[in-house]
């Protein structure tokens, strides 16, 4: 097995998760420590606000994300008992139109690899979407191999800014992904507008309001909803249709009224899935929001456990999965299939990037050589 650090920066600009795995990049897996490092403030600030077509602008944000995942890697790696000698890392998503061929993640592999004294997998998405595919999700495989004797049919929701579903049939490669709708994203852009913070924090503005019924059914009328699966998203999507139908709602309301939209698109891909799951397991910080959760388990009539109910690590387990492509992307193995991102054929993916030898030599993070 491989020793790898698995690098997130979610849809939603907030911060670092870092997650240590011992794997073969196949069905042995083993989690290690993991930790999540917010970004400075000032820098979550230029990442929301950045225009991906400044080219100037987007070169300086990527140094200092780039120089904030290796701060996370270096901070791991004080934790482990053996050293890393990988890292997967997937970048900040700036711009992702799988239409037009185009997914855009920024982070410099390269400097990443000389921060740290260790080789890095990089750029997992472009090649499915050259491929044909939606390039996302990513992460299903994993859950797929997470998930080896657990009941099925079972469905895994990642809430994220943006939330996807992986469906997990009776045979092991019964399995179906896609993005279900909005995650967290609209929600956090609500709170952060009227009130300041960065987040509904435990779901209380939105616990607090009451869903408008007309104007949820106006954010749902979107096409997206009726689009066959696979398929993804965009993390601002729906911003612009939901500033213009939630105009003129309290901030409690308006909030009640995005964790409905969340829910009912969640509901919504149920009705696109082969078999209706026997349960839902929910990874990401939309777990944490107990507003949301309750209208997932109203909407959905089936019970929705947050992951740590089977004993996995929600916290981690995005960044785990790309410590686990990483190792498959060096093996050769297929990252994404027909049924997860709508590509051809099983594609590989992946660009390695080797940590130089000098860096490696005096990096407290790196494996021996």
């Amino acid at each position: 097995m491989i020793r790898v650090i698995g690098l997130m920066s979610g849809t939603s600009a907030d911060g670092v998760d870092a997650a240590a795995l011992d794997t073969d990049g196949r069905d042995r897996i083993r989690p290690g420590p993991w930790l999540t490092v917010p970004y400075a403030a000032a820098l979550r600030a230029r990442l929301r606000a950045l225009d991906r077509r400044d080219e100037a602008a987007v070169r300086e944000v990527e140094r200092d994300l780039t120089d904030a995942h290796a701060a996370a890697v270096v901070r791991l790696a004080a934790r482990l008992d053996a050293p890393a000698t990988l890292v997967g890392f997937h970048g900040q998503t700036v711009h992702h139109d799988p239409a037009r061929g185009v997914t855009r993640q920024i982070g410099d592999a390269r400097r990443l690899a000389a921060a740290c004294g260790i080789d890095v997998v990089a750029d997992f998405r472009a090649a499915d979407v050259a491929a044909g595919g939606q390039g996302a999700p990513l992460a299903p495989l994993y859950h797929a191999a997470r998930a080896a004797g657990l009941v099925r049919p079972l469905a895994v929701l990642n809430i994220g800014g943006v939330a996807n579903v992986t469906w997990l049939g009776a045979a092991p490669d019964d399995i179906l992904a896609f993005d279900t709708g909005p995650g967290n994203a609209l929600l956090d852009d609500w709170a952060a507008l009227h009130t300041g913070r960065p987040l509904d924090r435990d779901g209380r503005l939105a616990a607090a309001g009451a869903v408008d019924s007309g104007r949820l059914a106006a954010l749902l009328a979107d096409p997206y909803f009726a689009a066959p699966a696979p398929k993804s998203l965009d993390r601002d999507r729906f911003s612009a249709l939901a500033n213009r139908v939630l105009a003129g709602l309290s901030p409690a309301d308006g909030a009640a009224t995005l964790a409905a939209f969340t829910a009912a698109a969640v509901a919504a891909a149920r009705d696109l899935l082969p078999g209706a799951p026997a349960r839902w397991l929910a990874c990401g910080g939309g777990r944490r929001n107990p507003a949301l959760m309750r209208a997932l388990e109203r909407r959905l009539d089936a019970p929705v456990h947050p992951v740590e109910a089977v004993g996995w690590e929600g916290d981690a387990l995005e960044a785990q999965a790309f410590a686990w492509l990483a190792v498959r992307s060096r093996a050769g193995l297929p990252l994404s299939l027909p049924r997860t991102t709508g590509v051809s054929a099983p594609c590989r993916g992946g660009r390695f990037f080797a940590a130089p030898q000098e860096a490696a030599d005096r990096s407290p993070a790196a494996a021996p050589r």
